[in-house]
């Protein structure tokens, strides 16, 4: 498989804080990969880097290209989404259309349109008149109309009901998803989409800790739930992660 993403000794540093330290891994086209960490582990830091918006030391390539130094043609091939519930509310879905049309050249406006007229959403209708369904259904009308070979998404359900969240989660794998793509997406709600990922990415401290195949990871880590002296003594098998219930 073609490494669509290579990373070499990756290191951001902000002073004397090390927000990616020395971190090396690979992305393969055609793979759903989930970056997982804690908040301050370095998800966002890394993301930033790997969308040419941060410089950072080592050598890094996103499509044979320097992210930070070719990002102008970088972006034509990667789609980036964060939360989809931050939309402008006083931004009508028309205006949306009108903006995403305007900064990505690999966006067919024809294609959001047709997905829109399976919708109940109106073409007039202002973000903040829509329901949450409804606003996951724009969002996804948009991914699904950028002809992109990377999709970033930042924690994209954050802020909507478990219901939309694996409807948001089904409709992208269902509808958008090819071995042609690579997904790349951070949440805190690993359990949600650990189905549908094929590999995953564990970030703390600036460091990997872990870089598995989704089938691999079954075979080789268990989680553990123990309290007081168990708790102890879990801990002297160096778990990778630790947090609490």
């Amino acid at each position: 498989m073609t490494s669509l993403v290579s990373a070499r000794g990756v290191t951001k540093q902000f002073g004397s804080f090390k927000a990616v330290d020395n971190v090396s891994f690979e992305i393969e086209a055609g793979k759903i990969l989930g970056l997982i960490g804690p908040n301050g582990a370095g998800k966002t830091t890394l993301l930033k880097a790997l969308l040419g918006l941060t410089d950072c030391e080592g050598q890094l390539s996103v499509m044979g290209l320097d992210p930070f130094r070719q990002r102008k043609k970088l972006m034509q091939d990667i789609c980036f989404i964060a939360d989809v519930a931050v939309l402008p509310r006083w931004i009508r879905v028309t205006q949306l259309l009108d903006y995403v049309q305007a900064v990505h050249p690999n966006f067919s406006r024809k294609r959001a349109e047709e997905l829109l007229q399976q919708t109940k959403i109106k073409a007039t209708s202002k973000v903040k008149e829509l329901s949450k369904g409804m606003v996951t259904q724009l969002h996804l009308s948009i991914i699904m109309s950028i002809d992109a070979k990377l999709l970033v998404l930042d924690e994209p359900t954050l802020g909507l009901d478990i219901l939309f969240r694996k409807e948001f989660y089904a409709n992208l794998l269902n509808d958008y998803f090819d071995e042609e793509r690579t997904i790349l997406v951070t949440t805190h709600q690993v359990e949600e989409i650990e189905n549908l990922l094929t590999d995953i990415m564990f970030i703390n401290d600036g460091k990997i800790l872990l870089n598995s195949t989704m089938e691999a990871l079954a075979d080789s880590y268990v989680e553990v739930a123990a309290s007081g002296e168990k708790a102890d003594r879990a801990r002297g098998f160096g778990p990778i992660a630790e947090g609490q219930m």
